[in-house]
Formats: structure tokens, sequence, C-alpha cells
């Protein structure tokens, strides 16, 4: 009977240390670390990280030696707080959360192991740290380097115009890439970056155009700009859903990084870092320019539907997982959706945009007959993309993605818009306000009122309260412009509009006629249009689009 008692504490015993992993042993360790408030406490949870050193040594990382130094120096074991900060600067950086020099040069590291740095043991570290940063650096540039490398944009200044037309067309530049992720660096302005990771799919053939879709993450208020990312940043987590259908349709995946002051949603400060983040990545990849996509989640969702509602041209279609549908810098236009689609993926739990409201907005979709689908998750809260039930979403998104196009010539355009960094859309641009004339019949307001808001009490329970809220505003003036062609004839409505261009191509008329431009049934324009070799270089510059190409363009005056 003894023997079998002994076996079993034996078994036992073994059982106990088969569950100390390294992983138990650091979790413990940090939620003792976490808890502590006495000495002995820290002590407690530093010999918890010691432990797991000593029995997995192959498994050190770079968070628990940082914490394991941060209680160290809480204890005042300085020796012990230099013992694991010391190989910490010394890491390679492998790609998950911060570079570990970026724990040693940080801010806030110097309020941390401000009892160290009178040690000249802190010089040494920090010099170590230095130089594995700029090692980092210089790897990033490297790798940036090569991303675009033998990409340079050169057109034959010897080609006729007729012949600049049909090399725009046929222009590719590429190289194979020798990664398939790249954190790229992006100038937002003077004195301030920030970047986005791009993941290629594998075996990417230069040759061969390929769809492109951005996410725009949520939380812009909360989140920093940073000059690099990495893949564990963005592909798996609440994304892992677009990796997989990514992956299994040779779609690129793009994920820049926005802040509270630079973002797609509010300010207007970062608006423009999208369409100039595809105009950078068009020098380095082939990419479909009627295949690009955006779609986000919560202030990213918002976010795809403001550039459907402000800046749509270079796109084909936008998406989003728990939207707020609405311009938050301006008049929420919502016919402008009718230049393009949306399709939206919402919860009925959720506090950020109430069921009702999107109940309301698809109705109203409906009836002005845009191409908007919402798919209603029920029992799911605003962080949908978290659960496993969200799966069949991405599937349907990459659905409509792989089979949808954008028509880089549409017959019909309707536009409206109160800020003139927006007049443009498709081949009409340079659109200018004239705010003080009447309204015609063709510009109506739309909007609908929210009744019912959802949102967490004290008790953290989902409750309904009764609101009275406008779903959009209209802050300012707006212009609003009708039109279509056919037969090499243009038939322009306008209401609050002074002036504006016809942007012209091959594709859309017959060159060898005349062409007619009617504004609100005046023939405000007569004649041939012939191909404008400058205006051709510096369109193809201004946006890299070898799929919409202007030749040439007709100013217009509303009379």
């Amino acid at each position: 009977m003894r023997y079998g008692i002994l076996i079993f504490l034996i078994l036992l015993s073994f059982f106990v240390q088969a569950q100390d992993t390294y992983s138990n042993l650091t979790t413990k360790a940090l939620k003792q670390k976490e808890s502590a408030k006495e000495v002995d406490e820290y002590k407690q949870a530093l010999n918890l990280y010691e432990i797991a050193f000593k029995n997995y040594p192959d498994s050190i990382d770079k968070v628990s030696l940082y914490y394991a130094a941060v209680i160290a120096v809480k204890i005042k074991d300085y020796d012990k707080a230099f013992l694991y900060l010391t190989p910490l600067a010394a890491m390679q950086t492998d790609g998950n959360g911060y570079p570990s020099w970026n724990y040693i040069l940080r801010d806030y590291a110097n309020e941390e192991f401000k009892n160290l740095i009178s040690d000249q043991r802190w010089g040494t570290l920090k010099a170590t740290a230095i130089s594995k940063k700029k090692q980092f650096y210089d790897e990033l540039q490297k790798r940036e380097e090569e991303f675009y490398s033998g990409n340079k944009i050169i057109l034959k200044e010897t080609e006729t115009a007729k012949q600049l037309y049909q090399q725009i067309r046929n222009f590719n530049p590429y190289k194979a890439k020798k990664e398939s992720d790249y954190s790229i660096s992006f100038i937002v302005n003077d004195s301030t970056k920030t970047s986005f990771f791009i993941h290629l799919p594998k075996n990417y053939d230069p040759g061969k155009k390929y769809s492109l879709l951005f996410f725009l993450h949520g939380a812009v208020r909360h989140n920093a700009l940073v000059d690099y990312q990495f893949a564990d940043w963005n592909l798996g987590g609440w994304n892992r859903y677009y990796t997989k259908y990514a992956e299994q349709n040779d779609v690129i995946l793009v994920f820049p990084k926005g802040s509270r002051q630079y973002n797609w949603m509010t300010p207007d400060d970062g608006f423009f870092m999208i369409p100039e983040m595809l105009k950078v990545i068009k020098r380095g990849i082939n990419i479909d320019d009627n295949k690009v996509f955006i779609s986000g989640h919560s202030n990213g969702a918002t976010g795809s539907f403001s550039y459907l509602m402000k800046q749509p041209t270079q796109f084909a279609g936008f998406y989003g997982f728990n939207t707020y549908p609405k311009v938050f810098t301006g008049g929420s236009f919502i016919e402008n959706i009718k230049n393009r689609s949306f399709v939206n993926f919402s919860t009925d739990e959720d506090y950020y945009y109430p069921p009702n409201a999107n109940d309301d907005f698809t109705r109203l979709m409906n009836e002005i007959k845009a191409d908007y689908k919402e798919y209603r998750y029920n029992g799911f809260p605003h962080w949908f993309p978290q659960f496993d039930e969200s799966e069949p979403a991405y599937k349907i998104l990459f659905d409509d993605l792989t089979t949808r196009k954008r028509n880089p010539f549409p017959k019909e355009i309707s536009w409206e818009f109160d800020d003139e960094k927006y007049g443009n859309i498709d081949w009409i641009s340079n659109i200018k306000l004239d705010t003080l004339s009447s309204k015609a019949k063709l510009h109506k307001e739309l909007n609908f009122k929210i009744t019912q808001w959802l949102e967490y009490n004290k008790d953290d329970s989902l409750i309904s309260k009764t609101v009275d809220k406008a779903a959009f505003d209209f802050p300012r003036s707006s212009g609003r412009i009708k039109a279509q062609y056919d037969n090499n004839i243009f038939h322009i409505e306008t209401s609050g509009i002074q002036s504006f261009l016809i942007n012209i191509s091959p594709e859309m008329v017959d060159l060898k006629k005349e062409v007619k431009v009617y504004i609100n049934n005046k023939l405000c324009f007569k004649g041939k249009v012939a191909y404008n070799r400058a205006f051709m270089l510096q369109n193809f510059e201004n946006n890299k689009d070898r799929e919409q190409i202007w030749i040439n363009y007709i100013r217009l005056k509303v009379q």
C-alpha cells in the first residue's frame, strides 16, 4: 500500500512539473507581479521567472526578460536587473511585439530604470541597444529598397502622344520579390512618418496583375504612428481570416498605420494617406488598377465608408465590419455610393452603431437603388472579428472582391461634395463650388433619425437608450453634379457648381469626331479633342493608373 502511494506521489510530481511549462510559469509570474504590493510578493514573481529561465533556457523571450528586470529594480537588486537587461538589449528582433532594443531606448525606460542610469553598465547597455537599433533600420532600408528596386518609371520621350497612350497601358517594369512581407515607411509630412505593412501572395509573379485590399484598423484615437511593422502585428489574431482568404485568392494585403491625428476618419489631416500609399505601392509591385479595394473594422470601417463618399476614383469596392456609416469631416452625401459599392457586416449587439439604424440605412440604400449589402450576425458584440463565427463574412467579402471590377469609364456619374479637395470623381475633376447660387431640383438632402442606441451600463450590461439623433450632419454648403455620355455627347446637370473639367479617354469617345457637351441643357462645347502629351505624362505621374488614362481634358464653366 505504501509502495502504491509512493508511486502515486512520484507520478503526481511528474504531472505537476509537466504543467509548469515556460508559458505557465511566466504567466503566473506576470500575474504575481501585477498584484504584488510588498517586496516579498515581488520576489515571489521574480522567482517564478527565474525558474522558467533555468528550466527552459531555449524559450526565454524578451517580454519576460523585461518584466524580470523591472521587478529586480523594484526590489533594488540592480545586479539582477542588468543580468536580464544585457541579453535583452543584444537580442535579435523576432518580429513579435517591440524590438528588443526598444525596451532600453523608449522614452519611459528612463523612468522605469532611473536607478540604473548612474551605473556605468547602463551606458554599455544603451550602446548595445543603439547598435541593434541601427542594424534593424539598416535592414529595413535594404528591404524597402529591394521592394522598389528595378521599378523606376521611365516613359520614352520619343514616342508620339498616341504611342505614349499605348505605352502607359502596357507599362510593366516590375521585378520579382525576395520576400512576401515588407514594412514600408511612409512620409506624412516633413516631421512625421508612419508605415504600411504589405503581404504578397506566395510565388508573386511580377508579370501578373494582382488585386489589392487595404485593411484600415480601428481605435484610431488610441493608436500611434510607427515607422515599421511586423507580420505578427497584422496577419494573425483578428486579421487571421483576411490572411487566409487573401492567400487562397492571390490578393495583396496592405495594413496602414494611423493615429489620433492622422487617420481615415477624423480629422482630415491623414485622409490623403491611403490614395498616396497606393500610388507608391504601384511603384513596387504589379497591381490591377481596376481591382483595388478597402476594408476595415470599427473606425477603419468608417474610414472605408468615408473613402467611398469622398474619394472613390482609385478603388473598385468598399467593405466594413461594424461600420458607422457617416462622414465625420463634412456632409455624408450618400448618393455618392452609386458610383461604387459597399458591403457591411453588422452585429445586433454593437454599441458603435445600433441595429435599428443599420435597418434604416439599408432601407435608404434600397430606395436609391445603391449597390449596397448588409449581412447581420446576431449574438455578437462590436468586436465581431475576434470570433471564429466571423469567418463566413470573410468568405462573402472575398467572393465579392474576386468577381468585382472597377469600371474606369462609367457612362453615368453622380457626385456631391462640400470640400473642393474632393471635387473629383472618375472622368470629372477639378470641380469648383458656387455656394452662393440657388439649389437645383437635383440637389436634395437625404437623412433619417436614429432613436435608439446601445451602450454598456456600469454593470457592463448592454442596454438600449432613447436618442434623438440625425444620421448625418451637413455643416457646409455643397455642390452636386450629374453627368452622362454616349456617342460623343455629354449631358451635365449641376447645382452649386461654377466650373469643372471633363477628362477624355479614347475608350469613351471617338477622337475622329466632334465632342459635344451640354450643361443644364445648354451647348457649352463643340469640337474635336486631341492627345495632350504633357497632360498624359502628368496624369500618369499623379496616379500611376494604367487603366483609367486621360489623353486630354475639356475645361468648362457653368453659365
